[in-house]
C-alpha cells in the first residue's frame, strides 16, 4: 500500500534570530547637525545563506541605509540581521523561496528596528523604513533569471 505518509512533511523552524553585525557612521559630524535637514535616503538590501548542517541554514539579511545631504554622507547605517532556520523536506523551488523571501521577511522587522534605534541614537530625526515585499522581489528575480536563460538559449 502506497500511503501518503511516505512523503516527508515540509519542516520549518526558527532556531534563533540575532544581530550579527552593526555599523553606524556619521562622517561629517558635527557639521551635518548645523545644516537644514533634507536628506536623500538610499536603502540597499542583500541576502546571504550558509548551510550549517542537514536542513539547517543561517540566513543573513544585510540592510544598509545611507542618508546624504548636499553630496555629503550624513550617516551610514548597516545592520546584518541573521537567523538560523530549519528548512527540511522542501523541493528546490520551495527551498529557494524560503531562503530568499520567507526568511528575509521574518528578519526584516528586526533589522528595521535596529536601524531606527541607531539613527535615533545618532540624534537624527526618526527614520521609519517602509515594509519590503520580499515575495515580489524574489518573483522578479526568478522572472529575470528565466528571461536571461531563455535569451541565452535562443543565441545558441
Amino acid at each position: 500500500m502506497a500511503d501518503a505518509n511516505t512523503e516527508a512533511e515540509v519542516e520549518f523552524a526558527i532556531q534563533r534570530i540575532y544581530t550579527k553585525d552593526i555599523s553606524f557612521e556619521t562622517p561629517h559630524s558635527p557639521a551635518v547637525f548645523q545644516q537644514e535637514w533634507a536628506p536623500e535616503i538610499k536603502v540597499d538590501l542583500d541576502n546571504n545563506v550558509s548551510e550549517l548542517g542537514e536542513s539547517v541554514y543561517e540566513i543573513v539579511l544585510t540592510l544598509t541605509v545611507t542618508a546624504s545631504h548636499e553630496e555629503n554622507v550624513a550617516f551610514l547605517c548597516e545592520v546584518k540581521q541573521a537567523g538560523i532556520f530549519t528548512l527540511g523536506h522542501m523541493e528546490p523551488a520551495q527551498l529557494a523561496h524560503a531562503i530568499n523571501a520567507y526568511c528575509p521577511n521574518i528578519l526584516f522587522p528586526y533589522a528595521r528596528e535596529v536601524v531606527s534605534s541607531l539613527v535615533n541614537r545618532g540624534s537624527f530625526p526618526q527614520l521609519n523604513l517602509a515594509p519590503v515585499n520580499f515575495d515580489a522581489m524574489f518573483a522578479n528575480y526568478v522572472e529575470q533569471m528565466s528571461a536571461e536563460e531563455e535569451a541565452e538559449n535562443t543565441q545558441h
